[in-house]
């Protein structure tokens, strides 16, 4: 029997159990302010650091974005989002369609990856430019056997800050 913990429960359990220190940023970028938070539970690490627009903004017009086309992201609340199956028995997997992000009372799932590509795709971005976006982002979904580690830009779709 293999066992297959999904994220959603072990972020839970992780959040649960640890509430206060996981609602406080683990750590602050001196140069930019940026905040990092990470979480450890049950053999798995998440770790969630700001995006600041400037940033994003940059990233992407360094890749072929036009500037009225990069505002949208930039504005979305962006955070780099890295998951680690550190030492979880089995596989580890998830599906972002099944996070929730939740603001002012209310729970959104984060904006998926594919309603930026329709975006982009009607804004007719070059091809480039998409692969570029796509490749940059966090995965929609995967597997992680031990040791394995994925990371990439999730969005909230809500306003920073």
């Amino acid at each position: 029997m293999t066992f297959r913990p999904t994220l959603p429960s072990l972020l839970a359990l992780a959040l649960y159990a640890s509430f206060p220190a996981a609602a406080q940023p683990t750590h602050v970028d001196p140069a930019t302010g940026a905040l990092t938070w990470e979480t450890h539970a049950h053999g798995v690490t998440l770790s969630l650091t700001q995006i600041l627009p400037n940033q994003a903004r940059a990233f992407y017009l360094n890749r072929g974005f036009p500037s009225e086309a990069v505002e949208p992201y930039a504005t979305a609340c962006v955070y780099m989002t890295v998951l680690r199956n550190d030492a979880a028995p089995g596989e580890l997997s998830f599906r972002l369609a099944d996070w929730s992000v939740r603001s002012a009372g209310q729970a959104r799932a984060p904006m998926a990856v594919e309603e930026w590509m329709a975006q982009w795709r009607a804004r007719g971005l070059t091809d480039a430019a998409q692969i570029a976006f796509r490749w940059a982002q966090f995965p929609p979904e995967q597997e992680y056997a031990v040791g394995e580690w994925n990371q990439g830009m999730l969005t909230t779709g809500l306003p920073p800050g």
